[in-house]
């Protein structure tokens, strides 16, 4: 019986060694992985909560609406980082996207990971919006965490996006306050290059008009959710959530000829969507 027991050993350890691995009511041979295969998290989708930290706790772990993560304004510190609240495992799906649309793919929820920052968004004044800014060590801990999602999976810079990016006709999260350019200097996200939108702009105002229909192909071709039945409001939409990623000094949605060279300047480093 020892003899056996010694075999049995054997064979259960040469299995772990080569490959075969046992599980419940089975064993599975993992030496033939299939190339075609692909990581579910393709993007990272940032928004705001509009609410305070508690409120937007609470509304993120009912049932109606989740995320993966939620960044406090102010996160609290232990041994030099922030801790960030994890409501949802990252292979799980959260919902937090709704209806959605980017580079050729809809249904983000079910390919992306969604991080919540505790941001009242804005609040209308008689001079029009005025957008909370977002706290230097709230920025800190996203860029820790977004820099960690993107290495594990393998996330190119085009596809960390803002909620206003995938949904430009519903939101505006994480609206003009958010430091993108910063980010991108830290390698995080997409940013044009500053001497190639000057090329492209070819000595003319940044605010000469051009035709809605240039910018729109621009966009089109860079991943935004374009159709040709889109109503001019529509189209100002999606062009005004462009230039609060893109050029939050002015995003009222208007095409000219600086947002038609940023977006021919992003296709030329980053490629158009497939």
């Amino acid at each position: 019986m020892k003899k056996w027991i010694l075999i049995l050993a054997a064979i259960l350890l040469s299995g772990c060694q080569s490959g075969v691995e046992s599980r419940k009511g089975y064993w599975a041979d993992l030496r033939h992985p299939a190339q075609g295969a692909r990581p579910r998290i393709k993007v990272i989708v940032i928004h705001y909560t509009a609410e305070d930290f508690s409120s937007s706790l609470a509304t993120l772990t009912d049932n109606q609406v989740s995320a993966h993560y939620l960044i406090p304004r102010q996160p609290p510190q232990r041994e030099g980082k922030g801790i960030i609240w994890q409501l949802v495992p990252e292979r799980d799906l959260a919902w937090h996207a709704g209806p959605s649309f980017w580079r050729g793919a809809t249904r983000i929820n079910d390919t992306s990971v969604g991080i919540e920052l505790v941001n009242s968004g804005y609040r209308r004044t008689l001079t029009g919006r005025e957008w909370q800014a977002f706290t230097p060590a709230q920025i800190a801990s996203l860029s820790a965490l977004v820099k960690d999602v993107a290495q594990r999976y393998g996330i190119a810079p085009e596809n960390i996006v803002g909620h206003s990016d995938i949904a430009s006709q519903r939101k505006q999260d994480p609206g003009p306050r958010f430091p993108w350019q910063q980010l991108a200097q830290q390698g995080i996200g997409a940013w044009p290059d500053a001497d190639r939108v000057q090329v492209y702009l070819a000595g003319k105002a940044a605010q000469t008009p051009v035709p809605t229909a240039q910018v729109m192909e621009l966009l089109q071709r860079y991943g935004y959710a374009v159709t040709p039945e889109m109503t001019l409001p529509q189209q100002q939409n999606l062009i005004a959530a462009f230039q609060m990623h893109f050029r939050p000094t002015d995003y009222r949605g208007l095409p000219d000829a600086e947002t038609a060279a940023i977006a021919a300047a992003l296709l030329e480093k980053y490629g158009a969507a497939e």
